[in-house]
């Protein structure tokens, strides 16, 4: 199938024309709040306001990977990636080069280092792979899906337990993205399954790392996504898909979120932020100001949405055309390189310079 452009695929779904065309390096014009291509100069179109002086520059760290998501940056300069349609924990190295640190099946969608130092997985029982355009997306039930799955492997060996496949008796039915408090718990998001037909609503959870405690704590939710948590742990962040919609929680206890004040609010949330344009969100980080920066697909790029609400910027991200911008992590001395999957292309993207640093997670030197 002929590949189609991000251009004429935006262009097609009734965007707007005039995006940013970015190559391998983003030039951001200082003070003119746009984001620039190189040798565009200050003319790409952007939103928001970089600091003065700031050029971020994208490489291709490793390529030809099977839908990669859940980056996870370690402190030895690797980067971890799951690959959804090979069912891996791959492991990614400073010189691109790559190795299967652990085959987990199914979906893997999510990872998270935890208090134990293995890396723990919210896996998806896997999903269908299709294209569109002639890019890789993932979505539907595969011939084998059994169920979903909170995972947690030992990189010294490669060996995978398997926590949780269920809650008071219901089936996990697709774990997307998980978090670890400072309490040694998990907080993770589950998609759910469609067949094109009908299809489950989303869930959220709380689950501790040795596998001894799962609870619900809310539902009806519409395919919630990426997950996180404020700098001070007080705020949880949910994101939705298709809504493109950011959601959020007041965390009183571990396990214990209090949300309410938007009436009607996606699992009992409080409204943050929604897509001005047809987006899809997937997956989330927190930067070390708080800021929540959302992966965004169709309109690829990152959303970096304050606490308040207000979008602080939109960093387009246009490598091979790639739609797909699924996942950030933060990484280095400074937490100013960013590692962004590219997954309709099968790319992790290292971005360098970023204009503020990531937030150091929980466990990340365990």
């Amino acid at each position: 199938m002929e590949r189609l452009t991000r251009r004429s695929l935006m262009s097609g779904l009734g965007l707007a024309a005039g995006l940013t065309v970015a190559g391998t390096v983003l030039d951001t014009a200082a003070g003119t709040g746009r984001t620039a291509a190189a040798g565009e100069g200050a003319g790409g179109r952007g939103r928001g306001r970089h600091p003065r002086g700031t050029r971020m520059k994208i490489t291709k760290l490793a390529g030809g990977l099977l839908f990669p998501e859940g980056p996870v940056a370690l402190p030895n300069g690797d980067v971890l990636v799951v690959e959804i349609h090979r069912g891996t924990l791959t492991r990614v190295r400073p010189d691109g080069t790559t190795s299967v640190a652990a085959e987990v099946g199914g979906g893997p969608n999510g990872a998270a280092l935890g208090p134990d130092g293995r890396v723990y997985l919210a896996n998806c029982g896997g999903l269908r792979r299709f294209e569109v355009g002639g890019f890789v997306f993932a979505g539907g039930i595969p011939d084998d899906y059994t169920t979903g799955s909170i995972q947690a492997v030992d990189l010294s060996d490669g060996s995978v337990e398997t926590l949780y496949t269920e809650a008071d008796g219901v089936q996990l039915r697709g774990p997307n993205d998980l978090v670890f408090d400072a309490h040694g718990g998990i907080y993770f998001t589950d998609y759910g399954k469609s067949d094109g037909v009908t299809g489950d609503k989303g869930r959220l959870y709380y689950a501790k790392a040795d596998g001894s405690s799962i609870k619900q704590l809310a539902g009806g939710m519409e395919g919630p996504n990426g997950i996180g948590l404020s700098p001070d742990g007080k705020r949880l962040y949910v994101s939705e898909t298709y809504t493109a919609r950011v959601w959020w929680w007041d965390v009183t206890a571990p396990g214990e979120i209090k949300g309410g004040r938007s009436l009607g609010g996606s699992g009992g949330g409080n409204f943050l932020y929604t897509a001005p344009d047809y987006t899809n969100f997937d997956s989330l980080g927190v930067d070390a100001h708080g800021n929540v920066c959302v992966a965004s697909m169709v309109h690829a790029g990152i959303s970096v949405i304050a606490p308040s609400g207000k979008l602080v910027e939109f960093v387009d991200i246009d490598v091979d055309d790639d739609p797909g911008i699924t996942n950030i992590c933060w990484g280095g001395k400074d937490m100013r390189t960013a590692y962004v999957t590219a997954s309709s292309t099968g790319q992790l993207l290292k971005i360098e310079n970023w204009p503020r640093p990531g937030l150091k997670l929980n466990y990340r030197d365990a």
